[in-house]
């Protein structure tokens, strides 16, 4: 049997330490030919390469290239560095599947990369879709490649969606854990520490994700990918409060009938999903014991509290450049946050401030769609 080919950008981080274990169940079913990472984690990088031996390894960190250079001793390996390094080693790796696994901007010249390379992508990067979703979509089906989503909400509704007709659609249902803090007064969020904030009460995800979640802006970027991903209205994208995280997202039909899927609140399954594609595998991950659950909640989101997901849907209505506004603004504001430059509450505030202050422009191209993201971020910079 021939093994499938995985190439992993951003191996180091939460998604991509859980796709390597994936990888390291299924050893007889994958190999991993490539992996990039930033370089912050230079010790768990090396520990990576000795265990899945890539033929190609690219860190974004030039110094942190010098460090894992004089530390790994694996034979074969090609390095290469920076961000230019990243995208030849999308240029020169075999993969069937590419895992984007980057954190924030980062992620979106590497996927257009990938596809003109035709190489089929796991997508775990919102921002891509966020930023240039029409442009990423278009692209894609013009070369061909399959983009199989790997956020557990975009996975639950492609399940959902298989053999359906699209046509027959009425409504997506995306579902929310409501983050740490949904019990909370709108005076209490105004007093949240970043280590609070940091501590999901059901997934464990990187950073930037994490206080996207709490603040439930990460809603708002789900709707703009769900609507690129799937062709679907906005109007017909949907949000609701779900602790318990057991349904991860739903799908409703023209004749009333909701399809939900159901599972663990554990990353390993969406990109086993993803990896197996179109096949499904058995595997020793626990299962998902409703009895003891018991009760399954849904709650409307709480707009006051959060506007934050508010903002985001109106970039997303507004269209052209400003959700590229939305993902570099909320960037720096979460970037201020983690390192205690302002509250928890005010990002939404510099977002809102930073969505004003740019003038739309409809049907944007990929330069103007990154100097508007880039602009954002300045601004919220420069403002704070």
């Amino acid at each position: 049997m021939n093994k499938k080919k995985i190439a992993i950008l951003g191996s180091t981080g939460s998604i991509g330490v859980s796709a390597l274990k994936v990888a390291a169940a299924f050893s007889s079913y994958f190999e991993i030919t490539a992996l990039s990472a930033k370089g912050s984690n230079v010790e768990l990088l090396n520990e990576q390469i000795k265990i899945f031996k890539p033929g190609i390894v690219a860190v974004h960190d030039k110094d942190a290239l010098i460090r894992l250079r004089s530390m790994n001793r694996t034979k074969g390996v090609k390095f290469f560095s920076g961000f230019e390094g990243q995208l030849k080693l999308i240029r020169e790796c075999e993969a069937d599947i590419l895992l984007v696994a980057l954190v924030g901007g980062s992620g979106l010249i590497p996927t257009l990369e990938a596809i003109k390379c035709g190489k089929n992508i796991a997508l775990a990067n919102k921002e891509t879709l966020v930023v240039a979703g029409e442009l990423v979509m278009r692209e894609a089906k013009k070369k061909g490649v399959k983009i199989i989503p790997v956020d557990s909400e975009h996975s639950a509704i492609f399940q959902c969606l298989n053999g359906e007709d699209p046509a027959k659609v009425r409504k997506l249902i995306l579902t929310a854990s409501g983050g740490p803090f949904m019990k909370h007064t709108k005076q209490e969020l105004e007093s949240i520490t970043p280590e609070q904030a940091l501590k999901h009460p059901r997934w464990d995800m990187g950073k930037k994700v994490t206080i996207d979640s709490a603040s439930l802006l990460n809603k708002g970027f789900e709707i703009i990918e769900a609507h690129h991903f799937f062709g679907i209205s906005l109007d017909n994208i949907e949000v609701v409060i779900h602790p318990q995280c057991a349904v991860h997202s739903m799908v409703e039909f023209v004749d009333g009938s909701i399809m939900a899927q159901l599972g663990i609140a554990d990353m390993r399954l969406p990109i086993q999903f993803a990896f197996f594609y179109p096949e499904r595998q058995g595997n020793n991950i626990p299962r998902l014991n409703l009895a003891r659950i018991r009760t399954l909640e849904f709650f409307k989101p709480d707009l006051n509290k959060f506007p934050a997901l508010c903002y985001a849907l109106e970039a997303a209505k507004a269209g052209g450049i400003l959700p590229a506004v939305l993902s570099g603004s909320s960037e720096a504001a979460v970037n201020a946050f983690l390192t205690g430059k302002i509250k928890f509450t005010a990002m939404a505030s510099f977002i809102k401030k930073a969505l004003a202050a740019h003038k739309n422009i409809k049907a944007p191209n990929l330069a103007q769609l990154l100097s508007a993201e880039r602009s954002a971020k300045e601004f919220v910079e420069k403002e704070i």
